[in-house]
């Protein structure tokens, strides 16, 4: 049994799905479960009703809806054909109407709750995973829909609700498993779960690969595809590097490191469920389906090249702390990430002296107010438009000289900030975001300009 997760732009609209629906048919003797995300664009959407129906513009939100509700109704259509569409239409405008009566409501309130912020989101999967499974039956697939809600189990932690995985798993063998043996492709929402009170909850933004996961591992699934509109995981961007590669078989560690330092292809959470499992995780293009996309393994085979791959993230600001007068002062270093949770603001690289401290994170518009409160505590500094670049690879374990050449290629850039030693496998630092794209270009033709042909094609 094999699971397999579409993504936003693989069911974007008729001519995706048909392409959806070809691919599982060629996986139909590995037994698949198939998870799809929102059709592209379609939650961004969900959630901008939601906030203009909350701040009392009732006539946008529902007018949004309407759009939303042709792009369903004409893809459906599209799928379907005329007869098959009629049966089908009363489900998808029964799902139309819940959410115009939603929206409705949340306009007379006048606010939208992260309780209801998760109901709206769940409209796109529930939407998708519907006509998806129609559209597998209209062409001979035995599909068949599955509310995610009745399988994910979720604590109450609405808009990022952790999974309640025992319970999930039992679920998914007495719901799903008996569908799979029975020769059906069970077709489900990801991102979207609910909690023991049957209220719908939502996992995070990118959460439909962290679904696929945790339904693979909980159906013990011999891999889990995740088919996106890219080859698999590159070398760096292909936007900023003409000659990338692409991974073939990549570390899950190498992986995650990946994922958290910007490479978008992949959401970070998703390797977790699979690595307590040791399920490979495969990266697919399902609009260049015969490519063999990278596979993500617990254990990759060795390469003889240094890194494996090279992220940035942009859009950073860099906070600096100092405070001489608090030097060994007990509690010091807690208060001071203590409000950095208080303003919601994540950190991403952290760097200590004896009076200093260098701290990391998405700039946001939250940064001045924690500022200020830092500064009740400590001499306070901070500077947006930099970049973290973060060069991956197990093979730093046991390379010395690795800072050496990488800085020996960079010694005209500002280097703000180095970070070796946390995670075995990454060399990260911060550079003015200016300098961001071609210190990438550098590094690349510096690392990769020969690769390993095991590793990279």
């Amino acid at each position: 049994m094999i699971v397999m997760k579409f993504g936003g732009t693989s069911v974007q609209d008729a001519k995706a799905i048909d392409r959806v629906a070809q691919i599982v048919q060629g996986r139909l003797a590995d037994r698949p479960v198939v998870v799809v995300s929102a059709m592209a664009k379609v939650t961004d959407s969900l959630l901008a009703m939601g906030k203009a129906a909350g701040s009392g513009d009732r006539k946008t939100a529902l007018k949004m809806a309407r759009t939303l509700r042709e792009r369903h109704y004409e893809t459906a259509g599209e799928l379907l054909g005329t007869a098959l569409f009629t049966e089908f239409h009363g489900d998808l405008g029964a799902d139309f109407e819940d959410l115009d009566e939603l929206l409705r409501g949340i306009g007379a309130v006048g606010e939208i709750t992260p309780r209801t912020y998760d109901y709206v989101a769940s409209f796109g999967e529930v939407l998708s995973s519907k006509i998806v499974s129609a559209a597998f039956v209209a062409r001979g697939l035995p599909g068949a829909h599955v509310d995610s809600r009745q399988c994910l189990l979720t604590d109450s932690s609405y808009t990022r609700a952790v999974p309640q995985f025992d319970e999930t798993n039992e679920r998914l063998r007495k719901k799903v498993k008996p569908l799979v043996d029975s020769g059906k492709v069970p077709v489900m929402g990801g991102f979207i779960g609910a909690n023991r009170a049957g209220i719908t909850t939502t996992i995070g933004r990118g959460g439909s690969d962290f679904s696929a996961a945790i339904f693979g591992a909980g159906l013990n699934a011999e891999r889990i595809e995740i088919w996106t509109d890219v080859d698999g995981m590159m070398t760096t961007d292909p936007r900023l590097c003409a000659d990338t590669r692409r991974i073939k078989v990549i570390s899950f560690d190498e992986a995650a490191e990946l994922a958290y330092f910007g490479a978008k292809v992949l959401h970070p959470a998703t390797v977790l469920p699979a690595v307590q499992q040791n399920i490979p995780v495969y990266v697919l293009n399902s609009m260049n389906p015969t490519c063999e996309g990278t596979k993500i393994t617990a254990r990759a085979p060795r390469c003889s090249n240094i890194f494996k791959a090279i992220a940035l993230k942009k859009k950073i600001t860099l906070v600096e702390v100092a405070s001489p007068r608090r030097l060994l002062v007990h509690g010091y270093l807690k208060s001071i990430f203590e409000a950095f949770d208080q303003h919601g603001v994540a950190v991403d690289v952290v760097s200590t002296s004896e009076v200093s401290v260098s701290v990391t994170a998405e700039t946001n518009e939250a940064i001045p107010a924690l500022a200020a409160d830092l500064a009740k505590i400590a001499d306070v500094k901070y500077e947006g438009r930099k970049a973290i670049v973060c060069l991956v690879g197990e093979n730093l374990r046991e390379t010395p000289g690795i800072a050496a050449k990488v800085f020996g290629i960079l010694e005209n850039v500002k280097i703000r900030m180095i970070s070796q030693g946390a995670s075995e496998i990454n060399l990260t630092f911060v550079i003015e975001e200016d300098d961001a794209s071609e210190v990438v270009r550098r590094l690349h033709h510096a690392f990769f300009a020969e690769a390993d042909p095991e590793v990279f094609a």
